[in-house]
Order: structure tokens, then sequence, then C-alpha cells
């Protein structure tokens, strides 16, 4: 391994502990949700991934640390072999925090000593490894804030209270004239599978929104009776307005003086106007887009859009977009697009139980682009190609228009 990549390796280790400091060995344990894991199964789960996938196959005399391990931390690799049930990751009280973070210590050792032995014959699988970790970084986050948010107290992850944000520029549209594109990435170093092969689509003429829409412009369309029209709703979505799941984005909630507060990773906060709206199912952003008589872009206008421009790193809650151009594509809320996760033409999976990586998970989901306030520093890019459920909201998830 180069040196480079070793000090990156440390560096991606040592950000997971940094994220858990704050929080107690019961925060660790708990699962609010069973989309949702526990703090502690993540710490396993990405020393998991490199005992399995790095250690077991390529080090001499490789003995596993635990070997229940194996069971309890894969997550949904059937290659592997059975595995704990997701929802139940919550009741693993044992091992304690500190035999995981032993855990850790231990394979990371391993990993350094494999890779000055093996030189550069592990580095593909390594730098997968790391990014894999990065996406769990990212659900550490999330999946914590909706721990927090489900205690009477709503306790901060760190610090308490948010900075009111400066205004956000006004909402614009910049006109793209599409054509024959290619989307998918190219370039040099890493990529999931899911964003190759680069290969040509057809993109008609559009304009994308210059920033994402803010909490203000959507307060509007709750406080104007969005969640009561059903003509603005996909079906499955209006099923949820009526059986009252969604009524109001995740973390909102009254503040008794006919406004609204809002839950975040610094506590509980009033409504910031100029701050984007986050935390939306599909359903959500698909609606208010038909409210305002626009829609949701395709991935490969999203795509053709945020090319060359610069990818901005966030701080645990999205903030106002600047006064200039085009804003909001990175750092802020993934966005909803209307692409169904389906494979590009020509897509081949990874051989192997890493082929299970993204290609079984193509079907019943939606793409989202960029990246949030809570993905880790050069994780995003324009070709990344994020999914989950049309409902699912505990993401950073916000609307981007397009007409």
């Amino acid at each position: 391994m180069d040196n480079e990549l070793l000090r990156h390796y440390e560096s991606v280790r040592q950000r997971s502990l940094r994220l858990a400091e704050p929080l107690s060995a019961e925060d660790c344990c708990a699962q609010s949700m069973p989309d949702a894991s526990p703090v502690k199964w993540h710490l396993a789960h990405t020393t998991w991934f490199f005992e399995t996938f790095v250690l077991e196959p390529h080090e001499p005399g490789f003995a596993p640390f635990d070997p229940s391990f194996r069971y309890l931390f894969n997550s949904y690799y059937n290659g592997i072999g059975a595995r704990h049930p997701r929802p139940q990751r919550g009741l693993l009280t044992r091992p304690p925090l500190a035999q995981v973070l032993a855990w850790r210590g231990q394979v990371d050792e391993r990993i350094a000593a494999l890779a000055a032995s093996t030189g550069d014959a592990l580095h593909d699988l390594l730098t997968l490894g790391l990014h894999h970790e990065q996406q769990h970084q990212e659900l550490m986050l999330t999946d914590v804030k909706h721990l927090l948010a489900q205690h009477p107290a709503a306790p901060a992850y760190l610090g308490r209270g948010l900075p009111a944000a400066p205004p956000s520029a006004p909402l614009g549209w910049q006109r793209f004239d599409g054509g024959l594109v290619e989307v998918g990435y190219e370039g040099i170093g890493f990529c999931f599978d899911n964003e190759l092969p680069r290969h040509r689509a057809w993109v008609e003429p559009f304009e994308l929104a210059t920033r994402l829409v803010s909490n203000a412009e959507y307060a509007r369309f709750v406080e104007q009776g969005g969640y009561r029209d059903p003509a603005l709703w996909l079906s499955d979505g209006w099923d949820r307005v009526a059986a009252g799941e969604l009524a109001h984005p995740l973390y909102w909630q009254r503040d008794g003086n006919g406004g609204w507060r809002e839950f975040t990773l610094q506590g509980l906060a009033p409504l910031d106007p100029h701050r984007p709206v986050t935390h939306l199912s599909l359903y959500e952003a698909d609606a208010y887009a038909r409210w305002c008589g626009a829609r949701l872009p395709t991935e490969a206008e999203w795509e053709l859009a945020a090319r060359g421009q610069a990818v901005e790193e966030g701080s645990l809650h999205p903030s106002s977009a600047p006064r200039f151009g085009l804003s909001q594509l990175f750092g802020a809320c993934w966005q909803w697009t209307s692409s169904s996760y389906a494979p590009y033409p020509g897509y081949r999976p990874r051989d192997g139980a890493l082929g299970e990586y993204n290609g079984k998970f193509m079907v019943n989901q939606y793409v989202l682009r960029g990246s949030s306030c809570a993905t880790p520093a050069g994780h995003a890019r324009a070709s990344y190609r994020n999914f989950f459920p049309a409902g699912a909201r505990w993401q950073f998830t916000g609307i981007r228009l397009a007409r």
C-alpha cells in the first residue's frame, strides 16, 4: 500500500471513531427504527468488511477476531452466509462497545501489516472499503439524529442551537440545451460500479432551479393545504398522507405559537426560513414540485448541470444558498430525481459477494444526486448515484426543481 493510501485509511478509520465520541455506550447501542442501525453496529460492520473481504482471503494464517462476528455484523451479503436480522440490531447489547473498538484496532494493525507485504495488490479493494466506510459515516449521523429525535428532551448530538443562516439567494432558473450527452463516471480514481459504464443519453432542453427549495417556501406549501390536496400526490404517497404518516417534513414540529421548530443534530431550533427544507420523501418532493408548476429533474439532467461545479462540503445541517449562480448541488441535501434506480446499459456487477454491493438493489428505489451536509469530505462527485425507496426521509433529502 502506498503511503498516501495508508494515511487515507488511517484518516477514514479515525473519523468514524470521532463521530462516536459525543455519544455514550448506551447511545451507540440503541436502534430507533428498522431502517436505522446503532452506531456500535456501524463501527463493527465497517470493520467486518475489512476483515471479511481483505484479511480473510489474503492474510496468511488468517483467524477471525471472533467467529460469531461474521454472522452478527454481516449486512446483506448472502454470498458470505447467514446474518442477524436488520430490525434486531439494537438488541445486540453484546459484544460491548469496548470490544468492538478493540476489534477495530486489531484489524487496523493487521491491514497495515498485510499492506506492507503485498504492495499495491490490494489497492482497489482497500479503496472500496474506505468509500464503504464513508457511506456508513453519513449513516451514523443520520441514524443517531433519528434516535435522539425520539427522546422527549430532544438532546443535541453536538453543541446546542443552530445559528441563523444568512438570507438565501432568490430562486432562479438556469437553462441547458440538452442534446446527446455522456452520462456516468469519467475520470481517474474510484467510483462505485453503479456509476458505470459511461453511456449516451438524450436530454431535451430544460431549466434547473439555481438553488434548493427553502424552509419558508415549503412551509407555504404546508400552510396552504399541500398535504390536503390529493391531486398533487402520487397514489402511494397520498395513501400515506391519508393514513396520517405524512403531514410535514420529518423533524418539524409546531412551536405552540403557530410557527415551526426543527430538530437538528445541534438540538431543537426555530425553523430557519433561509435554510433548505430537508428530510422529505420522494412523494413530498414530487407533490411540492407539482404544486408550484415544476417537476423533479431526471438524473441525467442533474448530472449534466453538475459537471464542472465545485463540490462543497457541509457541516451537520444544510445552510442557505449564496447569492450567485447554480448552488447547493453538493454539501446541503441529497436531491430526489424522477429517475428509477436501474442499471446503466451494459452494467455488470463485480464478481463474488461484492457483486451484491449495488446491483441487487436496482428495483423499487429512486435515484438521489449530489451529497448532503453529512457526506464526508472527498466522497461526492457529479456521477454519484445514491438511492432510497420513495418513502425514505431520515436522510438529508431535499428538493431541486426542474422544468
